[in-house]
């Protein structure tokens, strides 16, 4: 079954690879023409809204930040690899914005709210930035959120019921500071080209 999801996942993310080209390529709105490194996606029908509940206990939606350049991704604190290298490289580009990345919020939404409480969350966002944002809901929640992103992700089993590991796509949402998604960013992205493009959307005029 896991072997058929990783395929499955890696033909759906193929195709959603493909759309986001696809949106890359069309006529973009008056002041959306400017010299991003990574996938501008200006425009797009989906990544539009949210509402879950931070490791603060505070129920937030992504309007909530206007004004602030906002990086979203998700994944899982038992995440071996992709999610720790994401949130470690999404700190290097705060570090690198310095003064200016009072201007940026980056969210964490988990797919396994099951083992991710808020508690939780509050303590893993703390190993990486204190001013990151774990999000989590309920299963029908995080459902309604990952579809809203086109997010892939499934429960795969291990040899324990508490030993299980989900299976997730990788990629960050980038959204101006009028709630605009703006950017998809892939995994491994170059800290210094995420980096400029955030500066590029937190000086664009509102």
């Amino acid at each position: 079954m896991g072997m058929y999801f990783s395929i499955q996942r890696i033909a759906k993310a193929a195709v959603f690879v493909a759309l986001i080209g696809l949106i890359g390529g069309c006529d973009k709105p008056t002041g959306s023409r400017l010299q991003f490194s990574h996938t501008d996606i200006t425009g797009a029908d989906f990544a539009r809204e949210f509402e879950l509940t931070s490791h603060h206990g505070q129920s937030v939606r992504l309007a909530d930040f206007k004004g602030k350049v906002v990086v979203l991704f998700f994944g899982f604190m038992h995440c071996p690899d992709v999610c720790p290298t994401t949130l470690s490289e999404l700190n290097v580009v705060m570090e690198r914005l310095g003064a200016d990345a009072k201007h940026v919020q980056v969210l964490f939404v988990t797919v396994d709210p099951e083992r991710d409480t808020l508690e939780n969350l509050s303590s893993y966002m703390g190993a990486f930035n204190p001013d990151f944002l774990g999000l989590s809901g309920t299963a029908d929640e995080i459902a309604t959120v990952t579809q809203e992103f086109k997010v892939i992700y499934q429960k795969v089993e291990g040899s324990m019921s508490d030993t299980y590991s989900v299976d997730h796509s990788a990629g960050t949402y980038v959204f101006d500071r009028d709630g605009q998604v703006r950017l998809f960013v892939p995994y491994g992205a170059n800290p210094d080209e995420l980096t400029s493009d955030i500066l590029q959307l937190i000086e664009a005029p509102l």
